[in-house]
């Protein structure tokens, strides 16, 4: 993948496809690493568009949660060590509640929980 740069470039003119679809130049495919079905972040800005790679979101979002992770004083060992306790709550949590209300409802209608 490419180095991130900060400046504005303009890079090349394309148009829009009989599907509505854009075609990215191969080289800024290659020089972003950007493969078929890559997605993108549709951004307007006033009469314009910005395409975002979603690689850049996703990387900008671990950047944000590794952060705060460490303003917290949580070290990545600690972080692993609490994942298998998380996910069990989170199972609970979402499956006993979707239990509870198909057995409320089988309880409704008089059918059996088998």
């Amino acid at each position: 993948m490419a180095s991130r740069q900060t400046t504005l470039e303009y890079l090349t003119t394309t148009k829009i496809g009989e599907k509505g679809q854009l075609t990215v130049p191969k080289q800024y495919r290659k020089d972003l690493g950007l493969g078929t079905g890559a997605p993108f972040a549709v951004l307007r800005l006033g009469d314009g568009l910005v395409l975002l790679p979603e690689q850049r979101r996703f990387e900008r979002l671990c950047e944000q949660i590794s952060s705060a992770v460490s303003l917290a004083g949580v070290t990545p060992e600690e972080a692993l060590a609490s994942l298998p306790e998380i996910r069990k709550r989170m199972y609970e949590r979402r499956y006993q509640r979707a239990d509870s209300s198909m057995n409320a409802q089988r309880r409704k209608t008089g059918v059996s929980e088998k």
